[in-house]
């Protein structure tokens, strides 16, 4: 059973719609006994870090994941809920996050190397740098077969900008880069919408039903 994990404040159905096209069946979950019994996970998530963590813990949803994870069962992030896997985040106070991989989030600068400020959110399609110069990101199962300079559809004001580097597997450019694949073994997240991101968002999705 492939869990989409519902806490709340996620955009569900849309991603519902991608695996459909991959003639893929995940079902809703939100309740602790429902998550334990499935065999790979889905955080998906739109809005505010600590509206995220909120409803994962009113749900009762942060020990199952992480139990879920220490049995090795695949799980994968997508935009907010790859920002819930980090340590912590500054967006509205300190919030902390599920610690599932090293890192903060913090808010994107909008700063440019031109004269124009960028706009914060990002918001729009933006390019993927794949990092292949680290052995446990060139073979990671995640990326497999994508390409530096694909494009992806983004929106977001706040970012990963991991100290541990060997979890990136792609970078995009705004105002710098920010972390937009990450992963450690079968826990990795998407900063930006796969379900939105047409071809390459569905490699992606494809690729993490295969790891």
């Amino acid at each position: 059973m492939i869990a989409l994990i519902d806490y709340g404040i996620s955009n569900l159905r849309s991603v519902q719609k991608a695996f459909e096209h991959l003639d893929t069946e995940v079902t809703l979950v939100d309740t602790p006994d429902r998550l334990a019994q499935a065999d790979r996970l889905i955080l998906p998530g739109v809005g505010a870090f600590p509206a995220g963590m909120k409803g994962l813990q009113e749900r009762g949803l942060i020990e199952p994941i992480k139990q879920a994870v220490r049995d090795g069962k695949p799980l994968i992030g997508i935009c907010l809920g790859m920002q819930l896997l980090f340590e912590s985040s500054d967006e509205m106070g300190e919030t902390q996050g599920l610690g599932l991989l090293p890192g903060k989030v913090t808010r994107l600068s909008g700063q440019s190397s031109g004269v124009l400020s960028l706009k914060v959110p990002h918001m729009g399609w933006n390019q993927l740098d794949m990092v292949r110069d680290h052995p446990l990101v060139r073979d990671h199962p995640l990326v497999r077969d994508l390409t530096s300079g694909s494009y992806a559809y983004f929106v977001h004001s706040y970012a990963i900008y991991p100290e541990d580097q060997d979890i990136v597997l792609a970078t995009t450019d705004y105002g710098g880069p920010f972390a937009s694949i990450a992963g450690c073994g079968k826990v990795c997240g998407l900063q930006f919408h796969p379900e939105k991101s047409q071809a390459v968002g569905l490699k992606l999705l494809r690729n993490f039903l295969n790891l």
